[in-house]
């Protein structure tokens, strides 16, 4: 299967809480993980309910309690596994706050745990 994502990918996992409407008009709020992160989106695991795919939905990136990212993403696929139901978010608005908080922080936390030299491995 080819690769359709632009960009390149953090692999790592940050708490969240999305929030979005159901066709009733109910909010759900639903907290889960980051799998990866994306300069411009992220794929989110959702342990209960799944937005639809077409939709906005409210993340929040909890990381930093007390310094919580939130932006705005519409969903633009679902992986409907049974054991690990995934979503996957591109972000609408709150590019600039997400690129300083989320992107460049997953970054340089990943950067943190890499072995400077062979020797470390």
């Amino acid at each position: 299967m080819q690769d359709r994502r632009g960009g390149d990918r953090h692999v790592i996992s940050f708490p969240i809480r999305v929030r979005w409407r159901d066709d009733d008009g109910k909010e759900i709020i639903q907290d889960g993980l980051t799998e990866n992160v994306g300069l411009h989106g992220t794929l989110v695991y959702l342990p209960r309910h799944l937005p639809k795919v077409g939709g906005k939905v409210a993340l929040t990136v909890t990381e930093h309690p007390g310094d919580e990212v939130t932006v705005t993403a519409a969903v633009i696929r679902l992986e409907r596994n049974a054991s690990h139901p995934q979503a996957a978010l591109q972000l609408v608005d709150g590019m600039r706050v997400w690129k300083k908080k989320v992107w460049e922080h997953a970054g340089a936390v990943l950067a943190e745990l890499e072995p400077d030299t062979p020797d470390e491995w």
